[in-house]
């Protein structure tokens, strides 16, 4: 059996590459060093603009809730072609170099209005400052009357993702689409993970709101450091790689963190879970009693009185092989442990007289793939169990919709793990630089939205998949 903790041999093209000569001869070919990322709860390093485009101001009372002191927008927003002393066209520009650009545009209807949103992006093009952000924010289709301004509203998706395209410097652009109800309370939470380095590896999303749930009550947990500050967070698959970065990110945010895995995984459990200060579950998530070992679990150790305040189901497995060659066995055990299992967990949590079993305010959040979304050659069983979970998160939604209960899912696209250090170089070369930010994401980069996802603070996103991806080339 391999040791878990050995480190995947380099390749001689790898260690030629780590190498100055090779390094130099790779730039020259266009395998440029990738930006480093701001990451954490940093937030941009130069000012932040909001612009208005027609009308409203959701955007700036839910920036001035999160004490964001935001800037003039543009130098000369009226004139585009202004020019110089001298008589020349200068390009329009911003008073500073802007560490963030926020546009609402929650008041456009028409083609014509549209103008006033490139007018405001172009500057900021070639404007921010490294790592910086764009934030489109505007309203959905249904959330909005008539044929041109549902076009609209669907024509400034297409204006954020190539944004998202053309940005450098680690830049990124997202868009917040405001269903109907949605106000500034909604709102403030979403923007604040867009600005902030939680976000770093999430890049051209359309991240859709919804107004609270009757029973939500509004948390103010994006008011401090430790929004999950004595709630039980269950994390499957907690032993390494992401499901390890996701539990040490929730017991940063104060959560006390059941760490859950496989028996085998044993040893790698106990050292996360004591490095955390939380509590280890040895547990196969497929058996048939494994929602109730976890709610024996967590009265064992918190109370007869404790909930479950979020599951995280990050557990999951591959078995990849050319469908002409996969067989019923493996087949059966990815959507077993990737899909099934969730159901099964989730029925007996969700049962309110199941003593240790999820709050009245429960977040449920999965795992799904970038792989789910577009399909990835030898990974049918995988592709089908991750489309299978965002589209269990979207049924939820609807199941749940009188229980101010929410369930999202996060797509990682490619995340380095020990796991992906062991693909040949060139492979993971191109795996690494086919997103917008030319590099791979980190685990942590997965467990900072989930536990966004997780906080109090955010229960307008429900049915969503966000994609933490870099926005990555595979998909939409």
């Amino acid at each position: 059996m391999a040791n878990p903790n050995s480190k995947p041999k380099k390749s001689l093209l790898e260690i030629i590459y780590r190498t100055a000569p090779g390094h130099a001869l790779a730039k020259k070919a266009g395998l440029a060093d990738p930006p480093k990322l701001r990451r954490g709860r940093e937030m941009p390093g130069g000012p932040v603009a909001l612009g208005v485009v027609a009308g409203g101001v959701r955007v700036a009372e839910a920036l001035a809730d999160l004490a964001i002191v935001t800037t003039e927008p543009l130098l000369d927003v009226a004139d585009q072609r202004s020019t110089d002393a001298d008589g020349r066209v200068q390009a329009p520009a911003y008073h500073a170099r802007l560490g963030a650009l926020v546009i609402d545009a929650t008041g456009v209807r028409t083609i014509a209005q549209l103008e006033g949103v490139r007018a405001m992006l172009r500057p900021a093009m070639k404007g921010l400052a490294r790592s910086g952000r764009v934030v489109l924010v505007a309203d959905a289709a249904d959330a909005v009357e008539g044929l041109e301004a549902k076009a609209v509203a669907q024509a400034i998706d297409g204006i954020n993702r190539t944004v998202g395209k053309e940005l450098r410097g680690g830049s990124t652009s997202n868009l917040l689409r405001l269903g109907a109800g949605v106000d500034s309370d909604d709102l403030r939470s979403a923007l604040l993970f867009c600005l902030q380095g939680r976000s770093a590896f999430v890049d051209g999303q359309t991240i859709e709101l919804s107004h609270r749930k009757a029973g939500d009550e509004l948390g103010e947990g994006y008011r401090n450091d430790q929004p999950l500050a004595g709630r039980v967070v269950v994390v499957t698959g907690s032993a390494r790689g992401i499901g390890a970065a996701i539990s040490r990110t929730m017991a940063r945010d104060g959560a006390k963190v059941v760490c859950v895995d496989m028996p085998q995984a044993g040893d790698m459990l106990a050292k996360v879970a004591n490095e955390i200060g939380g509590t280890a579950l040895q547990l196969d998530i497929t058996s048939e009693g494994a929602g109730r070992a976890i709610a024996d679990h967590v009265v064992a150790r918190h109370g007869a009185d404790e909930r479950v305040w979020a599951i995280v189901h990050n557990a999951g497995i591959t078995r990849d092989k050319m469908l002409a060659n996969l067989d019923d066995a493996k087949w059966a055990q990815v959507l077993e442990v990737n899909l099934a299992a969730q159901i099964r967990m989730n029925e007996v949590l969700l049962d309110p007289s199941v003593p240790g079993g999820l709050s009245e305010q429960a977040r449920i959040v999965g795992i799904a793939s970038t792989s789910g979304v577009a399909g990835n050659k030898g990974q049918t069983n995988y592709a089908a169990s991750k489309a299978g979970v965002m589209g269990l998160v979207r049924a939820m939604r609807d199941e749940l919709s009188g229980r101010p209960v929410t369930v999202n899912a996060v797509a990682p696209g490619f995340i380095e793990t020990d796991m992906t250090a062991a693909i040949p170089f060139v492979q993971r070369e191109m795996f690494r630089r086919t997103n917008s930010l030319g590099q791979g994401g980190q685990p942590v980069d997965v467990a900072e939205t989930i536990a966004w996802l997780c906080d109090p603070a955010n229960g307008a996103l429900d049915g969503q998949v966000v994609r933490v991806c870099g926005q990555n080339l595979v998909g939409a």
